[in-house]
């Protein structure tokens, strides 16, 4: 009488398989983190140019011009430090903040964000309202 051994295990065309599905979902998943850590980092942007915004107004509310970083007391760099902050054109009526990204993060999409006085926010390369949101 034989007895049938039966072997446990997967087979090479399994194997091949399985890591072909994960290749797939990987090259999937991969571009949309990359897109989720930019815009995460250009909120970073976003939040420093608004406290600097904030702050240049409670400025100008007590003094007769918008001021400096050093004036309104905040740093030159964005609070998670992807971004340099700038504040240019400072007059009694007016004032550009810029945040620049930091190497090694290049945010090719939007380059350089801005903001006045007036509210008007401005980018470097593509449009306010996908690099600023709604």
């Amino acid at each position: 009488m034989y007895t049938v051994k039966r072997s446990s295990g997967f087979t090479l065309i399994e194997l091949m398989i399985t890591v072909a599905i994960i290749g797939i979902l990987a090259g999937i998943a991969y571009p949309a983190y990359t897109e989720y850590v930019i815009r995460a980092k250009r909120s970073d942007a976003k939040t420093a140019l608004l406290q600097v915004q904030l702050a240049q107004e409670k400025w100008r509310a007590n003094h007769t011009s918008y001021g400096t970083l050093a004036n309104i007391g905040l740093a030159a760099t964005s609070p998670d430090g992807h971004y340099t902050i700038a504040v240019s054109g400072n007059t009694a009526t007016a004032y550009t903040a810029t945040a620049t990204p930091l190497s090694p993060f290049a945010d090719a999409k939007c380059g350089t964000l801005g903001i006045n006085q007036a509210g008007v926010k401005t980018v470097g390369s593509d449009t306010v309202a996908n690099c600023w949101g709604k």
